[in-house]
């Protein structure tokens, strides 16, 4: 069972659609990250096989399962994300791929007598790894990111959690592709990490499955911290809140005389909202020209042209705004306008 503060639903999220979830190894189709996807998106259909332990039959089986489900988006974690990569033509999110799972198996001590994490449906709790299955894996992961084009790249995403100890292939991933994102987790998907860094992503493959634009709402960084650079109260609440109804940025000064600044900042963001503000940070010295429907700025802060932005500027620190909760009851009010 999830959490009680993370029992948290999106009913309009992928409505209507259909998710294939690919497990990892020596899991099941019936895996705890399944039965969450399913009852975090009520509307949306959740397909999760079980796998063959052998790859070329579990590859056979995706095939055959992609060809008769016709998934609007394709999950894979760990094992399962390597597989989500081969499976071309697809939107795909890739979460701590074993891209090199011969190296993995090794170093992690997978041979031998292993017991299924998950229950399966031909009732199999055992299985055994052998030196012929290890070479197996090595040969399917050397398909991997073969034949990949530019919507190839556009359409895939890889999570990969900063304190992941089983597998370590960000920067193999970022080679190929240009999605590739951090999170604040370790190699198992648990209800935290689903929430607060699956679900933005599938967010956004979902607005752009259906050419969805949502308005835009920017916030000045300076509001986001206090004078010792801790995140102010409430502030990653009403960041995913926002997340919910409208595109949101970060806005920072582009700095001039110290380029370290913007290091600064992006390792900042990085820290404290981490995945859901990937490539939504921006850095301009005239953020009053930024076309967004909302500006939440500094109410200390001199801005110069303000009267250029031609969205509805707030003014955070005065009157009805004077912490993130109010933001949050402001845009409350707005219904997602």
């Amino acid at each position: 069972m999830m959490e009680n503060n993370y029992q948290k639903t999106f009913p309009t999220l992928m409505a209507g659609k259909k998710i294939l979830y690919v497990h990892g190894f020596g899991s099941a189709g019936s895996t705890h990250t399944a039965q969450l996807l399913r009852e975090m998106m009520p509307q949306c259909t959740v397909v999760s096989p079980d796998l063959p332990i052998h790859p070329e039959e579990a590859l056979h089986l995706l095939q055959s399962t992609t060809q008769a489900e016709k998934p609007d988006l394709i999950i894979g974690t760990s094992m399962g994300g390597m597989y989500t990569e081969l499976l071309k033509g697809f939107d795909r999110i890739c979460v701590n791929p074993a891209f090199q799972m011969a190296e993995t198996m090794h170093e992690h001590g997978m041979t031998g007598k292993q017991t299924f994490q998950n229950p399966r449906q031909d009732g199999q709790q055992e299985f055994i790894v052998t030196k012929t299955l290890v070479k197996e894996y090595k040969a399917a992961t050397e398909r991997c990111f073969a034949d990949i084009d530019d919507n190839e790249r556009r359409r895939v995403y890889g999570l990969f959690g900063d304190n992941d100890t089983t597998v370590h292939t960000y920067d193999l991933f970022l080679e190929h592709y240009p999605n590739a994102i951090r999170f604040h987790g370790e190699h198992r998907l648990n209800d935290k990490v689903l929430l607060h860094y699956l679900i933005p992503v599938i967010r956004w493959i979902d607005d752009r499955q259906e050419g969805r634009e949502r308005r835009k709402v920017v916030i000045d960084f300076d509001v986001m911290h206090d004078s010792y650079m801790k995140p102010v109260s409430s502030l990653r609440k009403a960041y995913e809140f926002l997340t919910e109804n409208y595109e949101v940025f970060i806005v920072a000064p582009a700095p001039s005389a110290r380029p370290t600044d913007m290091t600064e900042v992006t390792a900042w963001v990085e820290e404290h909202i981490n995945a859901p503000a990937w490539n939504h940070l921006l850095f301009t010295n005239q953020p009053e020209l930024i076309n967004a429907d909302y500006l939440i700025r500094n109410s200390e802060k001199p801005w110069p042209e303000a009267g250029m932005f031609f969205g509805t500027t707030l003014a955070f620190g005065k009157d009805d705004l004077k912490t993130f909760e109010d933001v949050i009851t402001f845009f409350e009010r707005l219904g997602g306008q």
